[in-house]
């Protein structure tokens, strides 16, 4: 069955690597959703993608995006009219002349490790003649944080509001590097705003595949053996005995700190000093670019954004960290601008996060108070409105994106 597509969508590039920003529009714009006769998806390690679901099971609504290796879809189950999904659909032919076969492949396996409240969940993985590949992960309503973030007062976000908007991107790093995965592309554009307002990241087809080994350390850094009688509340039951003063504190450890690559990937603004000076590079580039987000979430830009591409890359390599004169209505602190200053050393090794990951993050002064544990259940900053999802009237300003 043919179904015809709007084309009046916007586009918004997913991400740049060595031959700049990609703005591409869909390479059809009639899409077959006929099943080939392999159609049926192949069960996900998460347990979330269906192994009978087809492209005939699926109602195409409009597109809602596209990117540099897909365009997205909102659909619905033909016997789920109420529930809408996101269908990502590759051009395998595509992909292959634009040699990018690889970022494709890589993307997939990424979705179909993933179980996470703050990463997508990937319900089906099928394949629609004549070349297409396709996706289906749940739709988030709410738009981009970059979006939402030019729709403040100010176009920057409140102390609290980026404190809780970067502690959930937070734990999806953790869990990202806990699997091995390092991300490479995280920009306010690839985090999507679910209809309960909270995040979830997307676009994984810049993720380096690697290894973690998970640890448990104190605050010197070193592993330490559990005893029977205090184990980690994360295992078990948690010691109502509070640790004396100047005692080590327990901290949960996964960071792919043997992740290595010479690729030139990512967002001009958020690469790390270490890529856009085409050295080798690791897992704390994602650190550098949390960095990054903290600064344009509290300060409504990126510290490093020149007139040109090049221009930025230099500044990324050279130019001094410098904020903004402070806010007397108290829209950063102190603290915030210590983790960014830590966050964006030039040097990986001295960089916040690049030995020991999100704990050493977790535990700066900027998250005190913050009760990591609980955030799913805590409201959000912004909570979309209903009825956004299938209005044409009132589109988001960017489409959401995998």
């Amino acid at each position: 069955m043919d179904l015809s597509m709007d084309s009046d969508s916007n586009h918004s590039s997913m991400s740049s690597c060595s031959d700049a920003t990609t703005h591409r529009s869909s390479s059809f714009s009639r899409l077959s959703l006929e099943s080939s006769a392999s159609a049926s998806a192949p069960e996900s390690s998460n347990g979330g993608a269906s192994s009978s679901l087809t492209a005939k099971d699926f109602k195409l609504i409009r597109r809602i995006g596209s990117g540099d290796i897909g365009t997205v879809y909102l659909c619905r189950r033909r016997s789920e009219e109420e529930k809408l999904y996101a269908m990502k659909v590759v051009d395998r032919e595509v992909v292959r002349m634009k040699k990018k076969v690889e970022r494709a492949e890589t993307e997939k396996k990424v979705l179909k490790l993933l179980r996470h409240p703050f990463l997508p969940t990937l319900y089906a993985d099928f394949d629609a003649s004549p070349n297409h590949s396709c996706l289906v992960m749940e739709y988030c309503s709410g738009g981009d944080l970059h979006s939402l973030r030019h729709r403040q007062p100010r176009v920057r976000f409140s102390l609290n509001a980026a404190r809780f908007y970067a502690a959930e991107v937070l734990l999806s790093l953790e869990y990202l590097h806990l699997l091995g995965i390092v991300y490479r592309d995280l920009k306010p554009e690839n985090i999507l705003i679910r209809s309960d307002g909270h995040v979830m990241l997307s676009d994984f087809d810049l993720s380096l595949l690697s290894v973690a080994e998970p640890t448990v350390t104190n605050d010197g850094g070193g592993p330490i053996e559990d005893s029977d009688d205090e184990q980690p509340f994360c295992f078990g039951r948690r010691s109502k005995k509070k640790p004396a003063s100047g005692a080590s504190v327990r901290r949960f450890v996964a960071e792919p700190t043997a992740a290595r690559s010479n690729s030139f990937v990512g967002t001009h603004e958020y690469l790390s000093p270490e890529v856009a000076s085409g050295r080798s590079h690791g897992s704390s580039v994602d650190w550098w670019a949390y960095g990054v987000l903290l600064y344009e979430l509290l300060y409504g830009s990126t510290p490093f954004v020149g007139p040109t591409n090049d221009a930025t890359l230099k500044n990324i390599i050279k130019k001094p960290l410098a904020f903004p004169p402070p806010d007397p209505a108290g829209s950063d602190s102190a603290a915030a601008r210590d983790l960014i200053t830590r966050l964006l050393a030039k040097d990986p090794a001295a960089r916040l996060g690049s030995s020991r990951g999100a704990a050493d993050v977790k535990a700066h002064p900027f998250f005190k108070g913050l009760n990591f544990a609980l955030l799913r259940s805590c409201r959000p900053p912004v909570v979309p409105k209903l009825g956004r999802a299938v209005s044409r009237r009132k589109q988001p300003d960017r489409f959401e994106f995998f």
